[in-house]
């Protein structure tokens, strides 16, 4: 159904990585948010002006305050969709995140004052009702489908366009839907008697906590975004192989991959390449890659060619040294640039060496300090000048 309402209102709707198509995917999420929205509290509202019913009317109201989240969703994809300029040379794909963390907080306040007003009712001696008034539990029930499609095409749509804010009004939808089925639930035990107690305050503060959770796992996850979360390792296992794959390019290293906004990725790495190998022609492999790259992941690379040595025999004696040193410690240690600045009583043995984040200073030091005792058994004259690396890829 949900990709039915795409092919009618989306045009090119599979595009995604398109700007266009992104506030398009916005729109229709925004127009139907206020379209479900609206409906909902004009009958909420009607029907419990009719009846006097507080309950109904507060659902009401809490419609037309979702109507907020969808605003900000709309606003937010447009803002995100925004052209780069002088001040912001990488675009504003960010704004998303921003107004994913304002949802995020929006679901964490009704979360709190759910949880006030449960609290509020418990031992309270009115908790327990005398009778139940089931039209306005059919009406609060029918609002329950409207939000599901709500958290449906929300979800759906996020999930598309890889969009947080869209996700996060998903979230929103599904605590509303929650939120309600308890309330309908616990009035009808209240009424009924079915307990020597009410529940309707434990049963309202055991949602409200975990619509506060919710909010928190939205913040916590937007907030990485906007910090700088280290990129899926999947992506950039993907990146590498294909990098690899060039016949041109020996090994890669110091990839790092920046997060600016759904759709808008950036990289670089180093590509080692052979010295003798024609620099032209390498250049050429390498802007092969980089447009491979960004057809295949929509991530604009720059690739810096590193010549590196394959035929000096002291080097490759040294670089054989280092390996076996390191051989033991899994293969998230790793070492790259390793040249040499000849010499008659000193030699230079200079390489950069990735130690992984979770090491302890101690065990780096140690490490360090036998690559260097193996390389003056090879030869008296080296001195090992380390640079240390931490691994920026997230690669597994």
């Amino acid at each position: 159904m949900f990709k039915f309402l795409l092919k009618i209102f989306v045009k090119d709707y599979e595009n995604t990585s398109d700007s266009t198509v992104r506030q398009r995917y916005g729109m229709l999420s925004g127009i139907l948010g206020i379209v479900c929205n609206l409906f909902l509290f004009a009958l909420k509202l009607t029907i419990g002006l009719i009846l006097h019913s507080v309950a109904v009317i507060s659902d009401a109201f809490n419609n037309l305050s979702d109507m907020g989240s969808t605003v900000i969703s709309i606003a937010g994809i447009r803002l995100s969709s925004k052209k780069p300029d002088r001040d912001h040379p990488f675009g504003h794909g960010r704004f998303e995140y921003i107004s994913a963390l304002i949802v995020a907080f929006i679901i964490m306040l009704v979360g709190v004052e759910l949880f006030k007003t449960s609290a509020a009712k418990i031992g309270s001696s009115n908790a327990l009702t005398s009778s139940i008034n089931w039209l306005s539990i059919g009406f609060l029930s029918f609002s329950i489908p409207i939000k599901l499609f709500m958290y449906g095409y929300n979800r759906y749509f996020g999930k598309k366009i890889d969009s947080s804010v869209l996700c996060a009004t998903a979230t929103d939808s599904l605590n509303d839907c929650i939120a309600t089925g308890a309330v309908i639930l616990s009035t009808i035990i209240d009424g009924l008697h079915l307990l020597p107690f009410a529940v309707d305050g434990i049963v309202g503060a055991l949602v409200s906590l975990m619509i506060l959770y919710a909010g928190f796992s939205v913040a916590r996850d937007t907030i990485g975004l906007l910090l700088g979360k280290a990129p899926d390792s999947q992506l950039v296992a993907d990146i590498s192989q294909a990098i690899k794959s060039s016949p041109e390019i020996l090994d890669i290293h110091d990839l790092i991959v920046h997060d600016y906004g759904p759709g808008r990725l950036f990289a670089s790495v180093h590509a080692e390449v052979p010295d003798s190998a024609d620099m032209v022609a390498a250049h050429e492999a390498i802007d092969a890659v980089e447009k491979q790259i960004l057809h295949r992941f929509g991530c604009e690379i720059t690739i810096h060619l590193d010549p590196v040595s394959l035929h000096n025999e002291k080097l490759e004696a040294a670089k054989e040294c280092i390996r076996n040193a390191i051989s033991s410690l899994g293969h998230t240690w790793r070492f790259h640039d390793v040249r040499m600045t000849d010499g008659i009583e000193n030699i230079n043995i200079i390489f950069d060496i990735v130690v992984p984040y979770e090491t302890p200073a101690a065990e780096t030091e140690k490490v360090l300090a036998q690559i260097k005792k193996d390389l003056l058994l090879l030869d008296p004259r080296y001195t090992a000048v380390i640079q240390i690396d931490r691994d920026l890829s997230n690669s597994l």
